[in-house]
């Protein structure tokens, strides 16, 4: 397969392939090319409704332009010793992964960022700095995050306000995720006291409950004995 970055050619036929709706992957067969390139090319570039392969290319060596003369507030990678171009491009493939799992294009990238932190933390400000974004982006991002128990605040010793993202977050979204599905459980069952017991549509009800309720409480189960044993490895 072909290495290196994506050409201008290739980038319009990218554009090409999402106008027949193709998928990720027929698109990234026709290139020669990693499915996970071709999803990371799309989601930092407008996603799949406003990719436009000429948009795109010249979008890419402006970012390229602004790596090779990093400002205040860049990505220190070179100073862990680390190579600040493989470290963008992990962002971009970690943000891309958790768009497809539904997050929006924006809060993808929040988010992989405040994991890819050494830290786990950033201001709002920093966010909007490493980012090249608006606050008033971040702000939308943070709101939605929290709203889905993905980071939490907390104040640091200058009294800023910061995002943080650790185990125990995880955890916490994890169990919130849990207690999601197992709601979904009550609310079949109750579908199953309406439409009335014996009946096919209250049978198929039952069937969801019992199935996510089994779901739910394997996650919630694995969740604990996960956290047990990473404190327990931490002590």
């Amino acid at each position: 397969m072909p290495g290196g970055r994506l050409t201008q050619q290739e980038r319009q036929q990218i554009t090409a392939g999402l106008a027949d709706g193709l998928a990720y992957a027929e698109i990234a067969r026709g290139l020669g090319r990693p499915t996970s390139t071709v999803t990371r090319e799309i989601m930092r570039n407008g996603g799949p409704g406003a990719y436009r392969g000429d948009l795109a290319h010249h979008a890419t060596e402006r970012r390229a332009r602004r790596r090779r003369s990093p400002g205040p507030g860049g990505v220190s990678a070179q100073a862990a010793g680390r190579d600040a171009e493989a470290v963008h491009e992990y962002e971009q493939t970690f943000a891309a992964t958790f768009a497809q799992q539904g997050l929006p294009t924006m809060t993808a990238r929040t988010l992989a960022a405040l994991y890819s932190t050494d830290t786990g933390s950033l201001t709002a400000a920093e966010l909007a700095t490493r980012l090249r974004v608006s606050p008033a982006s971040i702000s939308k991002a943070i709101a939605f995050l929290e709203s889905q128990g993905l980071v939490r605040r907390e104040r640091d010793e200058r009294r800023r306000e910061r995002y943080v993202v650790d185990d125990d977050v995880m955890y916490q979204s994890t169990m919130s995720g849990a207690r999601g599905t197992a709601h979904l459980g009550e609310i079949a069952r109750q579908g199953v006291r309406v439409l009335g017991p014996g009946t096919p549509a209250a049978a198929r009800l039952e069937s969801i409950a019992r199935f996510v309720e089994y779901v739910s409480e394997a996650i919630a189960r694995a969740a604990d004995e996960a956290r047990a044993m990473l404190h327990a490895d931490a002590t």
